[in-house]
């Protein structure tokens, strides 16, 4: 072993130099590629444990549910105990098996705690990405997003938004002639991606309390990191909802964390499982986003691990940031296949011992080629490498377990609860119901009111009193969206028109919750 390093691997006549990742390196990010089944899952066990050990909290997401062993110790009654023994003394490492401590988190509650944000936090770009908006439909969420920050509209969960995008679509005409067009087509489509959402579980994500990032950062009492495990098999199911949290989860990290350069260790290591869900599909916008995120955030002290089956997953600006590799079996049985391993065999130095492209696809399961960034910052020479065995118990853990970690958690108690403070559905909905008492108020006195009279105010309302001249009152440069929009509804509300649009549209939009 070596100080301020994570032991990964390597050893024996057939491989190379024993494997080290170096902590101080860590933050320079990392890939974990391979095939499925050759032991991807196995690499970032160790890694993650690997980290906790060094007092550097992890983040990771649990993709097939077997990363929750990262919770209990390994033992001698694992079917794989003898494979362990025998590799861990193949590479001269004496296996001591122990248990991480582990946070559970789940966006449905279950499986952890839950973890939410807030509409607002989110931002537009990120949510035009989660609906898979049109160019169009994402002008409109960033109009909604301004708007909502010109009237101090706090937007926290879905009912906010949605609630918001109602109020645009009936003042489009004023926004469109101050922000760009606003169209009833664009707001529709919006409004039907978010039903969507909400289907696939997005309404859950929206609340609060929204997740604390300093929750994330946490150590025991003996100074070890706590490892926070997303529960991720059931949220695999909306793919594009998955992408876009942890993309959202990184951005917020690089929002708030101080710089820090290159420290002893990380302050935070973040693996990515399934990464070409990011990718795919994705609009240039949102992977030059990316692409910014990964090449700034290590200056926070954050080291971002890919883990994904092919490194072509991930886009070129992205692969060439990743300095620290572990590059499992690939498979090559169509020309494509074999075009993506050469391609992978080419993001390694040079071995004069041995031809890259064949090692990446002779290895065997929990075999690798790996590369490490030295002292100075450089890539290290590929070696053929033997994965060291976990300490941690391979595969998960039963559910009464979980429960018992669940309950004994630091944050336990913490999220639970949802909160449901005032914000924009709200205060939007208070504005309306006045609005409504308004216009029944002047119904009423047009009501008592002589015909005569009616007749001569309608004149007055409608040519000032004079005939030919208009009336209209453009609004003052100084006057916000919400001003216009509650002078000019004054204006109309003692119709019996402006009646109806208060209690059809706003009413049946607002009331009844």
């Amino acid at each position: 072993m070596v100080d301020g390093t994570i032991f990964v691997g390597g050893g024996g006549p057939t491989y190379g130099e024993p494997q080290h990742l170096r902590l101080d390196r860590a933050n320079r990010h990392g890939l974990i590629a391979g095939a499925t089944g050759t032991g991807k899952t196995v690499t970032l066990q160790i890694l993650a444990q690997g980290f906790s050990d060094a007092g550097v909290p992890v983040f990771l997401s649990d993709v097939k549910g077997d990363l929750a062993g990262l919770a209990r110790p390994g033992s001698p009654e694992h079917k794989l105990h003898g494979a362990f023994t025998e590799r861990a003394g193949t590479i001269g490492l004496e296996l001591d098996y122990a248990a991480c401590p582990v946070t559970f988190w789940d966006l449905w509650g279950a499986a952890g705690h839950p973890v939410r944000t807030t509409v607002s936090e989110m931002g537009p770009l990120l949510l035009s990405r989660l609906l898979d908006l049109s160019e169009a439909q994402e002008g409109v969420m960033n109009i909604a997003f301004r708007v909502a920050d010109e009237e101090g509209l706090a937007l926290l969960d879905l009912k906010d938004l949605r609630a918001l995008l109602s109020w645009v679509g009936e003042q489009r005409q004023a926004l469109s002639l101050r922000y760009g067009n606003v169209s009833t087509a664009s707001v529709g489509a919006i409004q039907r991606r978010l039903l969507v959402l909400e289907g696939q579980g997005g309404a859950l994500l929206f609340g609060e309390p929204a997740l604390d990032l300093a929750d994330l950062m946490r150590t025991d009492a003996d100074g070890r990191g706590r490892i926070n495990i997303l529960a991720a098999d059931r949220l695999m199911g909306a793919p594009r909802l998955y992408a876009t949290f942890l993309l959202w989860l990184l951005s917020e990290l690089f929002e708030e964390l101080p710089e820090v350069g290159d420290p002893d260790k990380p302050v935070l290591v973040f693996f990515f499982d399934e990464a070409h869900l990011l990718f795919d599909d994705a609009p240039p916008a949102l992977v030059e986003k990316v692409e910014q995120v990964a090449r700034l955030i290590r200056s926070k002290g954050v080291g971002v691990y890919f883990v994904t089956q092919n490194p072509d997953d991930v886009p070129e600006d992205v692969l060439g940031q990743l300095g620290n590799r572990v590059q499992h079996a690939l498979r090559a049985y169509t020309a494509k296949d074999r075009r993506a391993l050469r391609e992978a065999a080419g993001n390694y130095r040079d071995n004069p011992r041995f031809d890259i492209e064949d090692a990446i696809r002779e290895v065997g399961t929990g075999e690798a080629v790996t590369s490490f960034l030295d002292r100075k910052g450089r890539p290290g020479m590929a070696e053929r490498t033997l994965i060291r065995p976990p300490a941690s118990q391979l595969g998960p853990i039963t559910e009464e377990e979980r429960r018992a970690i669940i309950a004994a958690s630091p944050v336990a108690g913490r999220y639970e609860a949802e909160i449901d403070r005032e914000s924009a559905f709200e205060v939007l909905a208070a504005r309306a119901e006045e609005a409504a008492k308004a216009a029944e108020a002047a119904e009423a006195e047009e009501e008592q009111a002589g015909p005569a009279d009616r007749e001569y105010k309608a004149g007055r309302r409608y040519t000032g009193g004079r005939v030919g001249r208009s009336t209209s009152h453009p609004r003052r440069r100084g006057d916000s969206v919400g001003e216009a929009f509650a002078k000019s509804f004054a204006r109309s509300v003692g119709t019996r028109a402006g009646h109806a649009i208060v209690r059809g549209v706003l009413g049946g939009l607002f009331k009844g919750r």
